[in-house]
C-alpha cells in the first residue's frame, strides 16, 4: 500500500509540475507567441520550427496542437499552414524528456523554494512571478520523479510487481498501454517520463518500452481531436492532420523495431551511455526528428487525405442565435443573471476575436476577411439587443439583492462591448479605404500597430476575464495598461507627425494610421470600463481603486 501511495502521490507531484511549469510558461510567452504562430507558418519548413521552438518553451504539445485548431477554426491561420507547427510540436514535446533525463532531484527542493520566492513574494513584477511559477513546476516535477523513482525501486523488490510488469512482453499490448495512458493523462511528455523512469529501474524491457512509446504517438492526438468537436470542417482536418501523421510514422517504426528490435535498441543504448532512462529520451527524440523529416514533403497529401475523410463544407449560419439566454436555456432568477454574463462574455470575445482579424486584413488585404469582419458585426449587433432586451426583462423580475445591483452595470457593459465591436468594424472600412486607394504602411507603422494591438488585446483579456469570473487580480495590471496605452497613443501620434514630415509615409496612410490608434486607445477604455463595472457594488472598493490610480 505504501508503494501505491507514493506511486499516486508523485504522479500526481509530477502532473501537477508540468501542469504548473507549462502554464507558466504561456504566461510569459504572452500574446508574441502568438503572433509568431499567426504570421510565421506561410513556408512548411517555417512553420516546423515555429512549432518545435513554441512546443519546447510552453512543454506542451497539446497546447500548441488545439491552439492550432482553434486558430483555423477562427479563420485566424489557414488549413494549409497547420502541418509545419503540427510537425514541429511532435519535435518540440521531446524536450521534456531530455529534461527528465537529467536527475536533478536532489536539487529540486531549492528549485521550489526559490520559485515560491518569486512567485509569492515579488508580485509587482508580473514577469518575475510568472517566471516563478515555471521554477516552482520545474521543482515539483522533478519532486514527483523522485517520489516515483523511489516507489519503483522497492517495487522491484515485490515479486508481483516484478512478474505482472515482467509479462507485458506483447508489443501490441504495450502499444495499446502507451496510447490509453497517454489519452488518460492528456500528456506525452508524462507517460513518456513515467516509461523513461521503467526503464532506468530496470522493470521493463527496452524493446518494450520503445512500442509502449510509439502508442504514446497516437494518444497524444485525443487532446486535438476532443478540441476540434462543434468546430468547423477545416479545424477537425486540422486535428486530422495531426493523427494521420503520427499514426503514418507510427507504423514505419513499428516496422523497422519488429524486424530489427535488438539492433534499434543497442543503437540508441550506444549513443546514450548504456542509461536506459536517457536512451528512451534519446530515441523519442531521434523518432520524432526522423518522422517528421521523412513526412515534410507529404504534408500537402495529409491535408488532402482529410477531405476525404471530413467530407463536406460548413453549413452557412442563416441566422443569429443566443447562446446562454432564451426560451430554449430555460429561466431561473438564482441562474439568470449568470446566464447573461455567459453570453456577454461570450459576445466580448467575439468582439475580441473581430477585432484580431479586421487589424489582420490591413497587411493581408483579405477580402473574404473583410466581408466576414462585417457578418461578425452585425452578429454582435444581434446580441446587443437580444441581451439589452433581456436585461430589461430582468430588472422588472425578481432577482436576488446581488444580482438586482449589478443589472445596472450589465447595461453599461454590453453597450461597451458593441462599441468594441464597431471599432473592428471601422478598421475594416480603413482595408477597404487601403485596398481602392492602394495605401500601405511603413514597416515601422505596422509594428507600432502591432504592439499596441499587442496591449489592447492583453488589456481587454484581463477586462473579459475580471467582469466573467468577478476576479478582482489584474486590477492594478488592468490601470497600468490603461495609462501605458494612453501614452502609447500620444507617443505614436507624435512619431507619425515625424515621419509624415520626413516623407516616410503618404498623408493618406497617415491619417488611417492616425485614426487606428485612436481607435484602438479607445477600446482600452471599454476594456477599463467592462473590467470595473464589477466594482459598481461596491463603491468603496471602486474609490479605493481610483484614488489608488489618481496617487499613482
Amino acid at each position: 500500500m505504501d508503494v501505491v501511495m507514493s506511486l499516486v502521490g508523485g504522479l500526481g507531484f509530477f502532473l501537477y509540475g508540468m501542469k504548473l511549469m507549462s502554464e507558466g510558461l504561456q504566461k510569459v510567452a504572452g500574446s508574441k507567441m502568438r503572433r509568431i504562430l499567426e504570421v510565421f507558418t506561410k513556408n512548411r519548413v517555417i512553420g516546423v520550427l515555429v512549432g518545435t521552438f513554441f512546443t519546447a518553451l510552453i512543454q506542451s504539445s497539446n497546447a500548441t496542437t488545439v491552439m492550432v485548431v482553434s486558430f483555423v477554426n477562427s479563420g485566424l491561420m489557414k488549413l494549409s499552414q497547420a502541418p509545419g507547427i503540427i510537425l514541429g510540436a511532435n519535435i518540440g514535446t521531446t524536450v521534456t524528456g531530455q529534461l527528465i533525463a537529467f536527475d536533478l532531484a536532489d536539487i529540486a527542493p531549492l528549485f521550489v523554494i526559490i520559485g515560491v520566492i518569486m512567485a509569492m513574494f515579488i508580485k509587482n513584477h508580473m514577469t518575475i512571478s510568472r517566471l516563478g511559477e515555471v521554477i516552482l513546476g520545474f521543482g515539483i516535477l522533478f519532486m514527483g520523479i523522485s517520489t516515483i523513482s523511489g516507489a519503483l525501486n522497492v517495487a522491484k523488490e515485490i515479486p508481483m510487481v516484478v512478474q505482472i510488469l515482467g509479462s507485458l512482453t506483447n508489443p501490441l499490448v504495450a502499444f495499446l498501454v502507451g496510447w490509453a495512458a497517454t489519452a488518460i493523462l492528456q500528456s506525452n511528455s508524462a507517460t513518456v517520463g513515467i516509461i523513461m523512469l521503467l526503464a532506468r529501474e530496470g522493470l521493463m524491457e527496452l524493446p518494450v518500452c520503445l512500442f509502449m512509446m510509439l502508442g504514446c504517438n497516437i494518444g497524444c492526438t485525443m487532446s486535438a481531436i476532443l478540441a476540434s468537436m462543434g468546430c468547423k470542417k477545416d479545424a477537425k482536418r486540422a486535428a486530422a492532420v495531426h493523427l494521420l501523421f503520427n499514426i503514418s510514422g507510427t507504423i514505419v517504426c513499428a516496422i523497422i523495431f519488429t524486424l530489427a528490435g535488438d539492433y534499434v535498441v543497442n543503437f540508441f543504448l550506444q549513443i546514450s551511455g548504456n542509461e536506459p532512462g536517457r536512451m528512451i529520451a534519446n530515441a523519442n527524440s531521434i523518432i520524432k526528428v526522423c518522422q517528421v523529416i521523412l513526412m515534410l514533403p507529404f504534408t500537402p497529401l495529409l491535408v488532402k487525405m482529410t477531405y476525404f475523410l471530413i467530407r463536406g463544407t460548413d453549413k452557412e449560419e442563416k441566422k443569429f442565435e443566443l447562446a446562454y439566454i432564451g426560451v430554449k436555456h430555460g429561466y431561473s432568477p438564482t441562474t439568470a443573471v449568470l446566464q447573461a454574463v455567459r453570453e456577454m462574455e461570450r459576445m466580448a470575445k467575439m468582439a475580441e476575436t473581430n477585432l484580431i482579424r479586421a487589424m489582420n486584413t490591413l497587411v493581408t488585404h483579405d477580402q473574404k476577411e473583410i466581408d466576414e469582419v462585417y457578418r461578425v458585426e452585425e452578429n454582435i449587433n444581434f446580441l446587443n439587443k437580444e441581451i439589452t432586451n433581456y436585461l430589461v426583462h430582468l430588472n422588472q423580475a425578481t432577482l436576488p439583492t446581488d444580482d438586482v445591483m449589478r443589472i445596472g452595470a450589465l447595461f453599461h457593459v454590453v453597450n461597451d462591448i458593441e462599441r468594441i465591436g464597431d471599432h473592428a468594424e471601422n478598421v475594416a472600412d480603413a482595408s477597404v479605404q487601403m485596398i481602392d486607394d492602394e495605401v500601405v504602411f511603413s514597416k515601422q507603422g505596422e509594428r507600432d500597430l502591432s504592439d499596441m494591438l499587442d496591449m489592447v488585446l492583453k488589456i481587454l483579456d484581463f477586462s473579459i476575464e475580471m467582469f466573467a469570473k468577478d476576479d478582482r487580480q489584474h486590477v492594478q495590471e488592468i490601470m497600468d495598461l490603461e495609462n501605458s496605452i494612453d501614452q502609447e497613443e500620444r507617443d505614436l501620434q507624435q512619431k507619425h507627425v515625424e515621419r509624415l514630415t520626413r516623407n516616410e509615409c503618404t498623408p493618406e496612410a497617415g491619417m488611417i494610421f492616425s485614426d487606428l490608434i485612436s481607435g484602438l486607445e479607445r477600446v482600452a477604455d471599454h476594456s477599463t470600463n467592462i473590467a470595473f463595472s464589477i466594482l459598481d457594488e461596491d463603491p468603496e472598493e471602486a474609490a479605493a481603486i481610483t484614488e489608488s490610480g489618481t496617487a499613482g
